[in-house]
């Protein structure tokens, strides 16, 4: 059965996000170590990471997880942005390390008018420079697939095992698949045919060896429209039944699985009860069996 969870606030403490995953009754939880909309942040405090991992731990959560900054671009041709985003993906790496997560989940970046091949070059140079400023690290990055807005790269398969074939060590390494993202890169998963050749492809191009943990999020928009726009679960573009096949699959029945879905309804109710409800529900129905 997948593990899951849900992106939760740290207000109040980074403990907190780990209290609330409890609550909510989850299996795993992604937080932000510090604000996604800035550069700088303070360093982490002892007494923090000691009360975030033993909140971890008395949850029993698995994979926990850290999604970085939004403003890190290694596929940046200007290289003072190149060397910022350097900088401050190994800060978040050494973070997430800190407080004893298992992934930290990263977006390609976008090119700026550089092109594909040079920007997918950049952020594999990027990552081994991260690398080798955190070479004893146990976290793993995990390159996310992205829904293709102006220069974002990420959005095709084959972006991803570009910059894996290209790393100096890809073990590091690993990949996180968005389904708002990649349905909103034009791949199908509406129907069974459509979702098994998706995963098919992907396992082609990238191997499903690759992949460490899912983004479960429907879609505001609709396929290939490269908007990035998430909606609840079945209640967007995407629809109900390609989540309960994927939550059903047994070759995905080990991985965490993280909602990033809106947090209120239209009268201000709070979703993430609701959302996980849908799946756990999908896991209800019926035995788990490889879908597609």
């Amino acid at each position: 059965m997948p593990v899951l969870g849900a992106h939760l606030s740290v207000a109040g403490g980074l403990r907190k996000a780990a209290e609330a995953a409890a609550a909510l009754g989850c299996g795993t939880v992604q937080i932000f170590t510090k604000s996604p909309n800035a550069w700088e942040a303070k360093p982490l405090a002892d007494a923090d990471v000691r009360a975030f991992r033993a909140a971890v731990a008395a949850a029993g959560l698995r994979f926990p997880t850290a999604h970085d900054s939004y403003l890190i671009n290694l596929a940046a041709p200007d290289d003072a942005a190149f060397r910022k985003s350097v900088a401050a993906l190994a800060v978040e790496v050494e973070r997430a390390e800190a407080l004893g997560l298992s992934y930290l989940v990263t977006h390609p970046g976008a090119h700026t008018g550089s092109g594909e091949d040079a920007g997918l070059a950049r952020v594999a140079a990027g990552l081994d420079e991260v690398r080798g400023r955190c070479p004893g690290v146990k976290v793993k990055v995990l390159l996310e697939t992205t829904a293709g807005q102006g220069t974002c790269l990420g959005h095709r398969f084959e972006h991803l095992r570009t910059i894996l074939d290209h790393v100096t060590d890809a073990d590091w390494l690993g990949v996180c698949l968005d389904t708002c993202h990649v349905f909103a890169a034009g791949y199908g998963l509406a129907t069974a045919d459509e979702y098994a050749a998706t995963v098919d492809e992907f396992d082609r191009v990238v191997g499903l060896s690759r992949l460490e943990l899912f983004h479960l999020n429907d879609s505001v928009k609709g396929r290939g429209s490269r908007v990035d726009r998430h909606a609840g679960i079945g209640l967007g573009m995407i629809g109900p039944e390609p989540f309960r096949r994927l939550v059903t699959d047994t070759r995905f029945a080990h991985l965490p699985m993280v909602l990033e879905t809106p947090k209120e309804g239209p009268a201000g109710e709070a979703m993430d009860p609701v959302n996980l409800a849908v799946l756990q529900g999908f896991l209800a129905d019926a035995p788990v069996a490889r879908a597609g």
